[in-house]
Order: C-alpha cells, then structure tokens, then sequence
C-alpha cells in the first residue's frame, strides 16, 4: 500500500506540487492513501483526481486576498526582500469585535469551495484511495484526521479549511462541541497516521530543508516575533514528527522517500506572492527529477 504523505508549510506548498506533478504523472506512482496537512490539505484533494493542471492554476494564482476577509498583515519590502508588519486598523477592528484572532480567513473557506465542485468531491469519495485532512482539536488537544469517505461536501471543505487556519493569525473555528485550527501545531508530518492506515510505502514531501542552513532573525516588533516563534515552534513539531515516524517505519518495514526542499525558500510562508510561488513549483519538479535519477543510479 503506498501512500502519499505532505506536510504543512503555506505558500511553500507550490514547491509540493511540483514534486508530487513529477513522481504522479513522470514516475507514474499511484498511491492507495493521500494524507495533508493544512497546506497538503490543500493538495491532496486535486492531486488523489489527478487534476494536476488545476492544482498548478491554483498555487499559481492564489495570493493573500483569497485567502483572508480581515488580513492582519500588511507586506512590505526593504532592498528587494518582502516582510510582514501588522495591520493595525484590522487587528484594533478585531479586537473591538471581541475576536480572539488577528484576522480572519472566511474568504479561504469559499476559494476552497470555488475549487472543489460536489461533483469533484463525489468522484472523489467513489475512488479505492483515501483522502485524508489533518486538524488539530484544540480543545481536546490532540490531532484528528478526517476522511473524505466520512464527510459531506460540506464537511469535508470545513476541515480542509481548518486544517489551513494558522491561528491567531486566521480563523478559529468551532465545530463538533469543538474549536479547531491547523493541523500543524499536532501533526505536521502525518506519517505515524500513515502507517497506522496500513501503508507500507511512503512518499514523504517535507516543507523544509533537511538541515537548518541559515540562522533565524527574529522580528523587530512584537508582531513579527510572534510570528516567528510560532514558526519556531512549529518546527519542532516537524522535527518529533519526522523521528516518530522514522521509528515507527523501521519497527514495521514501511520504506519512506523523503522529498525536501533544497534550500530555505522563504523566511515567512504566510507570504503569498504568485511569482516566487510559480518558481517553487518548477523548483520542486525539477528537485523530485534530479532525485530520482540519482536514486536510479545508487540502485
């Protein structure tokens, strides 16, 4: 049973895309299993229909007006290098609302419905593979992992939504008795999951770089240096839930093929600029080609 693990990692997901683009349609690999986790939430969906020309339309196109109804953010670059500052009317207006969140991310909930149709996501629940969302239950504090096979149309936009909700930053969302956000403050390399589901090949696409390379700024300002603690710790999760499974795969025989992004390509994910994005996803081809060839050379 082969499966197809991808982490978290915003607008870096491009990079995914391109590589899952080479080893789906190139290497012609078919996976039993598609596990997301918030931006490979995003992914899989398109990928398990093998709408890969969509996907590409999507990452491509996307940028922070899709995504956020109330954006905390304001961009700004300095010497050719973009960053975030806060938005303060946006964030005061939230706090005079009684909102527990910087922004709010509704308007991403409706361009994940725009992408996926009903009857896109009826073919998808009719296929053998499984299709499933990581979100994080922050009231239970545990990470949960939805099934299209076990979801309404509707649901199953809500947990891919949730699953993409970097809070305080985006929406938290109630549900089920519930408040969920992203699933990568518990699972952000569902890998353990995927062998829990009985696979016993994984292809891996990590969001980030094998080893740390660059050393980390942290922000000027309040706001920034949340953002990048956040960031930190994120990170951390990534790196327990690597090890976990790396464990977890050798104790059951399951072969993992990690795919990891060459270089460090952005210092802020929640950063979406088309351009830089189209770039990652040809980066992201081209790396998952030149690993294969090599990979074909050692055998």
């Amino acid at each position: 049973m082969r499966a197809l693990v991808i982490s978290g990692g915003g607008s870096k997901g491009a990079f995914a895309g391109g590589v899952a683009q080479y080893l789906l349609q190139n290497k012609g690999h078919s996976y039993d299993l598609f596990i997301g986790t918030s931006t490979g939430s995003l992914l899989i969906p398109h990928l398990a229909l093998g709408n890969i020309d969509k996907l590409h339309s999507i990452y491509t196109s996307v940028d922070m007006d899709k995504i956020f109804d109330i954006n905390p953010f304001i961009i700004k670059k300095k010497k050719g290098v973009e960053y975030i500052t806060i938005n303060h009317f946006n964030v005061v207006r939230q706090f005079f609302r009684g909102k527990r969140t910087f922004g709010e991310s509704r308007k991403l909930r409706e361009f994940i419905k725009a992408s996926i149709s009903v009857s896109e996501f009826h073919h998808l629940q009719s296929l053998a593979k499984d299709v499933v969302v990581t979100v994080t239950n922050i009231s239970k504090n545990e990470a949960e992992y939805k099934s299209v096979k076990n979801c309404t149309y509707e649901e199953f936009c809500d947990w891919i939504w949730i699953s993409s909700n970097y809070i305080p930053f985006m929406s938290i969302v109630k549900k089920d008795r519930c408040e969920y956000g992203d699933g990568g403050f518990s699972s952000l390399i569902p890998i353990r999951e995927a062998i829990n589901r009985g696979a016993t090949e994984i292809d891996v696409i990590i969001l980030e770089t094998e080893i740390s390379i660059t050393r980390t700024i942290l922000g000027k300002n309040p706001f920034s240096l949340l953002i990048d603690l956040f960031l930190f710790t994120l990170d951390q999760v990534g790196k327990l839930d690597l090890l976990n499974g790396k464990l977890a795969a050798k104790n059951k025989n399951v072969k993992l093929n990690l795919y990891y992004t060459p270089t460090k390509l952005t210092n802020n994910a929640l950063i979406f600029n088309k351009v830089k994005m189209k770039k990652w996803w040809q980066l992201g081809f081209i790396y998952a080609q030149n690993k294969s060839e090599i990979m074909s050379e050692i055998r």
